[in-house]
């Protein structure tokens, strides 16, 4: 039913009913400022990505031919103008040393995340998060967040599936290098064994 309110709001517009892209920009706002918001840390820049992202796409409306769900076509255009303010804005980046993780961490991480209450520990993985680089802070909020399945990822970003998976694994030993260290050491001892 969603999809076909954006087909007929999309074929509104083609035909010169400007308005009716309003109904769009409506519907998905919330799904771009939350992305650029992840990707970029900073208000003002998202709104402004937010915006920059509804200008390309309305401009860009012919070339989408329903190959993907509107949705997934306008995070794609949402997630390249966050990379483009992030290479333009380069004080933004931040990197974390990766050290030596191994597979059984993470599971025990994951493990200690399901412990904690809803509140806890959507506090603890935001600011786990806003410590990895604005292009994976934006990779893991597709996949856990918005639960975006890995074509459509592939999709949103032009990385091919086994380059997607990579760096999902890899951003993930980021945020258990980075959990470990954020996190009080008596709460993560006393969930390991």
């Amino acid at each position: 039913m969603a999809n076909n309110d954006d087909d007929y709001y999309i074929k509104k517009t083609l035909e010169g009913d400007h308005a009716s892209f309003s109904f769009l920009v409506e519907k998905y706002q919330n799904m771009v400022f939350t992305l650029a918001i992840k990707m970029l840390k900073h208000r003002e820049e998202s709104e402004e990505v937010s915006q920059d992202t509804f200008i390309k796409a309305y401009k860009s409306l012919s070339k989408f031919h329903g190959e993907s769900k509107f949705s997934t076509w306008l995070y794609r255009i949402a997630y390249n103008t966050c990379l483009d303010r992030i290479k333009k804005n380069s004080k933004y980046n931040s990197n974390v040393e990766m050290n030596d993780v191994t597979a059984n961490q993470i599971f025990q991480a994951e493990n200690v995340f399901d412990s904690l209450e809803n509140k806890e520990r959507s506090e603890i993985i935001q600011k786990c998060m806003n410590k990895l680089p604005e292009d994976e802070r934006g990779l893991i909020h597709l996949f856990y967040f918005e639960e975006l399945s890995l074509k459509e990822i592939v999709d949103v970003t032009s990385l091919t599936e086994g380059n997607v998976k990579v760096k999902l694994f890899r951003v993930r030993k980021k945020l258990f290098t980075i959990f470990k260290e954020s996190v009080e050491p008596e709460i993560y001892s006393s969930y390991e064994q």
